[in-house]
């Protein structure tokens, strides 16, 4: 798997990184259905991810965590906007204020992941949301570009069948 291209568009405020996988589109949504798959690959190495809640159906909510080497701990919520097997799915981080700003003070708001298939396997893109021109700067600066294009890097090992 590789990633082919990460394209950021301040004016839409989103940011979308695509990757080529050696998968079918319905294997390629496994890794985001199969909670233990998504463990596997989502957080960035020395991160692990734990799932708590894994409800993906439009409607539903995935709720997992991440901690780190020397203790950190970070918790995410996402609401299931919407989830079309096995091309579409829809996220929003939702532990927003009253405002609907996220109230961890991430400045993403929206993911959509979409898989399309095609000649070499499938293609996933994700493209990310940002609530500001300043939010979607803040978020690059810290590196979300990097980390997110490590994350799609791990998914090779999970779907050769061993762990990353």
């Amino acid at each position: 798997m590789s990633v082919t291209s990460v394209e950021k568009d301040p004016e839409a405020l989103t940011m979308t990184v695509t990757a080529q996988l050696d998968a079918t589109a319905e294997r390629a949504w496994l890794l985001w259905a199969d909670p233990r798959q998504f463990e596997q690959w989502w957080g960035p190495p020395g991160y692990p991810v734990t799932v708590v809640d894994h409800e993906l159906r439009t409607g539903g909510r995935i709720t997992f965590s991440m901690a780190g080497d020397e203790g950190e701990h970070h918790d995410s919520t996402w609401e299931v906007l919407a989830a079309e097997p096995p091309h579409r799915l829809e996220l929003r981080d939702a532990d927003v204020d009253e405002d609907g700003r996220p109230n961890d003070g991430n400045s993403m708001t929206v993911m959509v992941v979409t898989i399309d298939a095609n000649d070499g396997g499938a293609a996933m893109a994700i493209r990310t949301s940002f609530d500001s021109l300043e939010g979607m700067e803040q978020v690059l600066a810290m590196g979300v570009e990097e980390g997110m294009c490590m994350v799609l890097d791990q998914i090779d090992a999970v779907l050769a069948g061993t762990p990353a």
